[in-house]
């Protein structure tokens, strides 16, 4: 998980230094209609204002995809990999896009409250991918269709964690996210929902990662 995390990010920021360079590279990654939308300032979210309950199923089903793909993309190893510096790179170029067009205020605050939860829930994807991809490479001394299974078990309840999230961000992002609520409120919310999220995260490691239990040496 923090390899795709580092792998997302580090996209991002290479996405974000390339644009800044070369605002052309951003008309190759975002297509004409992406562009000409930033250049006239508006923000693509229009349609999820009009049609909230509509917007929230499809915007779940899509992130519930992607993170599916990401984390099924394990099996060829490179999938995985692809996917995470993929996303990276087109929040990178947009990242960079819009601020260039004076909109990155409008972005990021729409972005907040939602991404708080689906970012991370992407990243834990793309962690059950590459664990998926680990059991696969380097079995140790298991054989290789033992470690994969293994490597498995925990991918899935990597994704079992990664749903509930996607679905929250999913319901946010379609009723709340492009609405018109103030941006501190938007920023608050995301802060929380993080906030909330690590600290239930690294709260559960702090409890079960200190070492096994007597139980477990047998």
């Amino acid at each position: 998980t923090t390899l795709a995390t580092g792998l997302f990010f580090a996209a991002a920021i290479a996405g974000w230094v390339v644009t800044a360079q070369d605002p052309a590279f951003a008309h190759r990654v975002l297509g004409p209609d992406m562009i000409a939308t930033i250049e006239r300032h508006e923000m693509w979210t229009h349609s999820l204002v009009a049609m909230k309950p509509v917007a929230a199923s499809q915007i779940t089903t899509n992130n519930l995809s992607v993170a599916f793909a990401a984390a099924a993309g394990g099996i060829t190893v490179v999938g995985t990999l692809l996917m995470m510096i993929f996303n990276g790179l087109l929040m990178g170029v947009i990242g960079a896009a819009t601020a260039a067009a004076g909109m990155a205020l409008p972005l990021w605050s729409f972005v907040a409250p939602h991404g708080a939860l689906e970012l991370p829930a992407i990243f834990l994807a793309g962690g059950a991918g590459l664990e998926l991809a680990r059991g696969l490479l380097f079995p140790g001394l298991l054989p290789r269709r033992i470690s994969l299974a293994q490597a498995g078990g925990r991918a899935v309840r990597l994704m079992l964690g990664a749903v509930p999230l996607l679905l929250v961000a999913g319901t946010i992002e379609g009723f709340f996210s492009a609405s018109a609520a103030p941006v501190a409120l938007k920023f608050a919310l995301g802060g929380v929902l993080l906030a909330c999220l690590l600290t239930y995260l690294f709260g559960r490691w702090s409890t079960t990662g200190s070492g096994p239990s007597p139980a477990d040496t047998h």
